[in-house]
């Protein structure tokens, strides 16, 4: 079965507007003469199989429903940037934006998770041209987005791949040492924004 039901071909199409949405943010805040926003962006459709997994994983009904009402990350974008302050500049400008709205967020670098964890996420509701589960037209789609410094991005990519691909002998030591690396790369972060901050100092 396929999860997302006729809903299925809007979703590639909403992911690449919100990108070019994305894009257009980052091109208008340079115009403006600030930094870029971002190093990297990219964004993805959970896979079907990946859905259904996350309905059973939640006690959800396996329905259209659920995919794309109860949970709220059918599409995915992730937002890399160079450093904490554009991290926070990205959010304050979608927030701002009139394509969408924030539904949720969590400020996990505020507030690290207990494994170290670093991240900024959010919950947009975006309007499409698209017809949505509520038969509504224009529709009402929710777009997660995740939004990190290069440092944190890496720490998450790794941590992920060594913990959850694996077999692990040694968890608790393994944890504890990731926590370390997470809380030595947030160090780094802070130190890399404050020199950013002394070269932009006014003289």
């Amino acid at each position: 079965m396929d999860i997302y039901g006729k809903y299925a071909p809007n979703l590639p199409l909403i992911l690449n507007d919100v990108l070019t949405q994305i894009k257009a943010i980052n091109e208008q805040h340079v115009q403006a003469g600030g930094a870029k926003l971002y190093e990297h962006l990219n964004g993805r459709v959970k896979t079907n199989d990946s859905m259904i997994e996350k309905c059973q994983r939640k006690q959800l009904p396996v329905t259209t429903e659920s995919a794309l009402r109860k949970n709220h990350d059918a599409i995915g974008i992730r937002i890399v940037s160079n450093f904490i302050d554009d991290v926070y500049k990205n959010v304050e400008l979608l927030k701002k934006a009139d394509w969408c709205d924030v539904v949720k967020e969590k400020d996990y670098i505020a507030n690290a998770k207990p494994n170290g964890y670093r991240s900024y996420h959010l919950i947009l509701m975006v309007t499409t041209p698209y017809e949505d589960y509520d038969g509504h037209r224009p529709g009402k789609y929710y777009v997660e987005i995740q939004l990190r410094t290069i440092a944190m991005d890496t720490w998450a990519s790794l941590e992920h791949e060594m913990k959850y691909k694996h077999t692990v002998k040694n968890a608790a030591i393994i944890s504890r040492e990731l926590k370390h690396c997470a809380d030595d790369l947030a160090s780094c972060d802070v130190t890399m924004q404050t020199i950013r901050q002394l070269i932009n100092r006014p003289d």
